[in-house]
C-alpha cells in the first residue's frame, strides 16, 4: 500500500506498507481524496512529537468491508476521535476528550493512504449528487461549525475573525450565515479579496502604530473575536480587539507556547472558548445545498506530497483513488 508516513522527524513517501486489517466495529475504507491540514503541517514542526505513523484526517473514501452491510459501497466522510466508549468523556457526548482516544492521522494511522480503517460510528454517508471534490471539505467545516455549537453568537452583536486563510475562510461563512456584523482580519490583500463578498475586510496593519497596536474605542471592538490565524500572534490581536464582558473563540491551534496575560481575562470578564472539531450533518447538508462555497483542491499522487505540503493554492491534497 502506498502511503505518506511520519517517522517522527519528517513525512517520507512509502509505497510498501501493509493494508490495515480491521476490527470489529471498524469499516475498510479505500481512500479517495484526501486534503492537507495546517495541522499535517504542524505535526512537522512537532505538534505531535510521539506520533509515528499515516499522516492526515481529511479525506472522502468508499466503504469497501464492514460488519454494517448497509455501508458497503457508500462514499464517505469520517471523524477523527475515536473514544474508548466506556469512560465518562464517552458516556456523556464527549467522546472527542476520551483520554484514551486515538486520532487519524495524530495517534493511528490517518487517511494519507489507499486504504484506512475507521469506527463504524464516524463515519457519514454522503448524499446522493454531492461531489466528493465538494465533500472533502467536511472535517474543517465541520470544525467551523463547532464555533456555533458552543457560542450563542447574537446577530445583532458584531464578529471579528482573525486570519486570511482556509480556516478563516470557513469559519467567515458559517458565521455569515447567522446575519453577524462581520470583519475579518487579515495580513495579506489578494487574500482578504476572497471574503469580500460576505465580511467587511481589515488589514493587521490598521491596527498597528509605530509597530504597537494602538488604543481603540468601544466601538472598534467586537462582541465576538475567533482567532483563526494559526499562530500566537492572532491570541495576543484578539485579546486586544475584544470588548470588556466579550468572547474570544481560540480555533488556531500550532506547535510552540505563547505567554498570556490571564487576568487580562479576569478583570475585562472576558470568555475564551477553545474550540476544535465539529458536527459532521450540518457541514454535508450546507456543502449539499451551496449555502458554503470553497476553491477547488489542487490535487497531487502521494508521491508528490512535498508539493503538497507546500502548495500556495487554497487547498491542496491528494486524489487516490
Amino acid at each position: 500500500m502506498r502511503a505518506v508516513y511520519f517517522d517522527g522527524k519528517c513525512a517520507q513517501y512509502k509505497a510498501d506498507l501493509p493494508v490495515p486489517v480491521r476490527e470489529s466495529g471498524h469499516s475498510l475504507i479505500r481512500i479517495l481524496l484526501a486534503n492537507v491540514c495546517s495541522t499535517d503541517k504542524e505535526i512537522l514542526k512537532g505538534y505531535r512529537p510521539d506520533f509515528r505513523g499515516i499522516m492526515g484526517h481529511e479525506f472522502i473514501g468508499e466503504v469497501v468491508e464492514s460488519d454494517r452491510k448497509d455501508l458497503v459501497g457508500k462514499i464517505v466522510a469520517g471523524e477523527l476521535n475515536e473514544g474508548c466508549g466506556t469512560c465518562l468523556y464517552c458516556q456523556t457526548g464527549r467522546e472527542k476528550h476520551c483520554l484514551h482516544r486515538k486520532v487519524i492521522g495524530m495517534s493511528k494511522d490517518g487517511c494519507f493512504a489507499e486504504y484506512m480503517t475507521l469506527a463504524d460510528h464516524l463515519i457519514h454517508p454522503l448524499p446522493q449528487g454531492l461531489d466528493p471534490e465538494v465533500a472533502v471539505y467536511t472535517e474543517p467545516l465541520a470544525a467551523a461549525l463547532e464555533i456555533t455549537k458552543q457560542v450563542h453568537i447574537d446577530p445583532a452583536g458584531n464578529a471579528a475573525v482573525i486570519g486570511d486563510g482556509r480556516l478563516a475562510f470557513m469559519i467567515a461563512q458559517v458565521l455569515a450565515l447567522t446575519g453577524v456584523d462581520l470583519t475579518v482580519i487579515g495580513k495579506h490583500e489578494e487574500k482578504l479579496a476572497m471574503f469580500a463578498d460576505f465580511a467587511s475586510t481589515k488589514l493587521v496593519n490598521g491596527y498597528l502604530d509605530a509597530g504597537k497596536y494602538r488604543e481603540l474605542s468601544a466601538d472598534e471592538c467586537f462582541e465576538y473575536v475567533i482567532d483563526a490565524a494559526g499562530n500566537k500572534t492572532g491570541i495576543e490581536l484578539a485579546m486586544h480587539l475584544v470588548r470588556k464582558m466579550g468572547t474570544i473563540v481560540l480555533k488556531s491551534t500550532y506547535a510552540g507556547k505563547t505567554d498570556i496575560d490571564f487576568s487580562f481575562f479576569a478583570v475585562n470578564e472576558v470568555t475564551l472558548v477553545g474550540s476544535r472539531c465539529g458536527p459532521f450533518e450540518p457541514a454535508i447538508k450546507l456543502l449539499s445545498e451551496g449555502k458554503v462555497k470553497f476553491p477547488p483542491v489542487d490535487f497531487y499522487d502521494l508521491s508528490e506530497y512535498e508539493k503538497a505540503f507546500s502548495s500556495p493554492a487554497f487547498k491542496a491534497g491528494f486524489k487516490i483513488g
